[in-house]
């Protein structure tokens, strides 16, 4: 064993120590339920995906931290009841890691990243516990964007998908003519999932892209603000004329 690995295993080990002291002597993190830390752990989980976004490395291996804590700290309460301790969520995921990688630990062969995503699909099929249905593992609570994305990779994987990736743009005009027809949320989103449709067959993620154009958008509309207040003005009564010169001012210095 590697002296790192050493390291890496004694940090965890005092992780495990630590959640063993608060839950038994901090009055906060003894009242934490499963359902209390629920919402909890879905902000650090947006917080780790902000940060990767601005791919700030210190920032993000501050949230990984936060979320780890989370995984820890339910893993305690499961020791707490019998029910599973941090080695059965360990072992747990190593067993499945190794049942689904058939192509390093098993006779499977697959020589790319896309064939590896073929084989996790049928892979999966045949877990014990798993999928019953293609689309069966995708978590109800998952981001719009993120859910269209995976369904359309998924039956992708199965062989239901564009033969050529150009194809996909002609029904994404169909779906802007249908919305202008008929400019409905349904239409709506028919436009969104077709965008979401070509975004995948261009290796282009969809949630990450609209992330980084939320972010411009931030800092360009921060840029009016802070120049708008330097000349004693209020967004409020400026005009849009004026409002636009500062945004493209913003454009013109990369922001």
């Amino acid at each position: 064993m590697s002296p790192r690995r050493q390291e890496q295993l004694k940090a965890f080990e005092r992780l495990l120590d630590i959640m063993d002291d608060l839950r038994e002597k901090c009055p906060w993190d003894r009242k934490q339920t499963f359902d209390s830390l629920r919402q909890n752990t879905i902000e650090e989980t947006y917080e780790l995906a902000t940060a990767i976004s601005r791919h700030d490395m210190n920032e993000i291996s501050k949230e990984l931290g936060d979320v780890l804590l989370h995984v820890v700290f339910y893993a305690k309460m499961g020791s707490e009841t019998g029910e599973f301790d941090i080695a059965d969520v360990c072992n747990r995921l190593c067993d499945k890691l190794v049942f689904r990688h058939p192509h390093v630990y098993g006779e499977a062969a697959a020589q790319n990243a896309e064939e590896v995503s073929h084989l996790w699909e049928q892979v999966k099929l045949k877990e014990k516990g798993g999928n019953k249905t293609v689309l069966g593992g995708i978590p109800d609570s998952l981001p719009s964007i993120v859910k269209a994305y995976r369904i359309q990779d998924k039956v992708a994987n199965v062989g239901f998908d564009w033969e050529k990736r150009e194809d996909v743009w002609a029904k994404v005009k169909e779906e802007i003519a249908e919305f202008e027809a008929d400019p409905s949320e349904a239409e709506l989103g028919d436009i969104l999932f077709a965008l979401i449709n070509a975004a995948r067959l261009y290796k282009l993620r969809p949630d990450n892209a609209l992330e980084q154009t939320n972010l411009k958008f931030i800092r360009r509309f921060n840029y009016v603000e802070a120049k708008a207040k330097e000349q004693g003005k209020e967004l409020k009564d400026m005009t849009l004329a004026e409002m636009d010169e500062l945004w493209n001012e913003a454009k013109k210095n990369g922001l």
